[in-house]
Formats: C-alpha cells, sequence, structure tokens
C-alpha cells in the first residue's frame, strides 16, 4: 500500500489492482470525505479534437487579434499563445487587460443572446439551473482551449451539491503561457466578471498553480479580491512573463507575481461601464 498526497488537504490510497481509497479533509466543515473509487478512474482524461475546434480557434484568436492590433506568425495555438502574452503587456495596466478580454469574450456571442439567457435562463431555480447549462456548455466547448476536462459536483451556498463544476486536469492555456499573471487577467477574473455580468451567473474560479488543474464553480460567488488565495500567488519558476520584465531591469517581488499586481482594482462595472 502507498499513498499519494496532494494539496488543498487530499489524497488517495492505493488499495490493489482495481480500487483507490480517496480521502479529503474539509477544513471549513471539519469533517472527512472517504470515496471508494474504480482504478480506471484514475486515467488520465484525453479529447481528440475535432472541426469545430479548429473554427472555435480560429474565431476566438482572430477576437484577440482585433484586441490587441497585433498577430504571431505562428499557426495555430502557439500562436495564440503569443496573442495572449501581447494581450497581457498591452495594456499599461492589469485593469485594462481584464477590460479588453472581456470586450473579446463578450464579442464571441450575439448581444441578443447573451441577453436573453441573463433575463430568462438564469433566474430560474435559484439559478440553479443556468450554473449547470454553464458548466456544460463550458465542458462541451473549451476543451481546444483548457485541455481535457469533466463535469463534476460543488457545494453551494446553502450546502447542496450541483453538477455545475467543470474540473480541467491540467489547464493548457496556463501550461502554455507559463504566467500566473496571464492566467489572472487574461482568463480566472475576466471570465468570472463576464458570466456574473453578462449571464448572471455566479462563477468562482480555482487554480491550482501546483499541477496547472483548475476547478471552475458555477453557481458560487467569485471570492473577495483580498481573501482570493490566486491574487497572492507567487511568480511560477518557468515564467518567461517574468524573464522579460526582470531583463528589463524591473523588480521583481517573489512572494507575488508582478503580473498579478492590479487585480484588486478590477470589477465587473468598470468593465462594462467601458464598453457600449
Amino acid at each position: 500500500m502507498y499513498v499519494l498526497l496532494h494539496k488543498k488537504e487530499k489524497g488517495l490510497i492505493f488499495l490493489n489492482g482495481h480500487f483507490w481509497l480517496e480521502i479529503q479533509y474539509n477544513r471549513k466543515y471539519n469533517y472527512l470525505f472517504v470515496n471508494i473509487i474504480l482504478e480506471t478512474c484514475k486515467e488520465e482524461l484525453t479529447y481528440i479534437p475535432g472541426p469545430l475546434d479548429v473554427i472555435f480557434l480560429n474565431v476566438f484568436r482572430s477576437k484577440m487579434v482585433e484586441e490587441v492590433g497585433w498577430d504571431s506568425s505562428r499557426p495555430g495555438y502557439d500562436g495564440l499563445i503569443d496573442v495572449a502574452k501581447r494581450l497581457l503587456l498591452h495594456y499599461p495596466s492589469r485593469q485594462e487587460t481584464e477590460q479588453a478580454t472581456v470586450r473579446v469574450l463578450r464579442s464571441l456571442f450575439p448581444s441578443w443572446l447573451l441577453t436573453l439567457f441573463k433575463q430568462l435562463i438564469a433566474p430560474l431555480g435559484d439559478g440553479k439551473l443556468g450554473a449547470v447549462l454553464c458548466a456544460r456548455v463550458t465542458q462541451a466547448t473549451t476543451q481546444w482551449l483548457m485541455g481535457p476536462c469533466q463535469v463534476n459536483e460543488v457545494e453551494l451556498a446553502d450546502g447542496s451539491l450541483l453538477l455545475s463544476g467543470v474540473m480541467v486536469q491540467k489547464c493548457k492555456y496556463l501550461d502554455g503561457t507559463k504566467c500566473a499573471g496571464i492566467c489572472i487577467h487574461t482568463c480566472k477574473l475576466p471570465t468570472q466578471a463576464f458570466i456574473t455580468g453578462d449571464m448572471g451567473v455566479a462563477l468562482l474560479i480555482e487554480p491550482n498553480y501546483e499541477d496547472f488543474s483548475c476547478q471552475f464553480k458555477f453557481g458560487i460567488k467569485a471570492l473577495p479580491a483580498a481573501l482570493d488565495p490566486a491574487l497572492q500567488t507567487g511568480c511560477l519558476s518557468m515564467c518567461p512573463t517574468a524573464a522579460s520584465r526582470s531583463s528589463l531591469k524591473q523588480t521583481i517581488n517573489e512572494t507575488q507575481c508582478p503580473q498579478v499586481n492590479g487585480a484588486l482594482s478590477f470589477s465587473y462595472g468598470d468593465v462594462n461601464g467601458s464598453t457600449n
């Protein structure tokens, strides 16, 4: 028998050739969760891109290029990563980067669709239907961007469980950019703001900077900036953005990624007010 220990106070104990024992401890509610899972459940998720994924990639990249006014010479996903890096450095403040990213996300949908969803779908079932739908759509349409992921249960504020989460096994976007600041300012914060503000569904995104997994929790309100551990992260050891900043003789605070600075000033109201 051997144990694989992970962060967030959880572990896996190998029992035999077919079963694992999953143990999780919840500090907030002071309880121990024990679950027996089949060995097959521990196999890595796989995802085979299809023709629609190519379309999604090209459309998303074109919208980012329009926002930044620059495109990479590299094709495909690698070029998209280059544009994402340019997006972070293009604006003088992180807040403006987040506002630009929300504009990109908003441009991917017809305005009438977002309005209808927010007014007609999001309020149903105390917001639970909209949260579940967002999770399903995210899992079905964004694996080309984030990598393999699956819908999972999340615990809502009232203590009930709902299949409105999406667990990303290893975020392809974070692995490609290798920058916590790009993750925060071009994904986490603007996506939370867009889903909440434009679609009327609460969302908390919890990136893990150690194993590059990421948990989306639709139906859960985003944490206040001062309490969000993702906004206090240190610079990733392999971060190329930090290296470029260092070459320009800018100070890098080892206890917090310099690209995450400025996150505390961001709000959806700022983004909404800056666009038509």
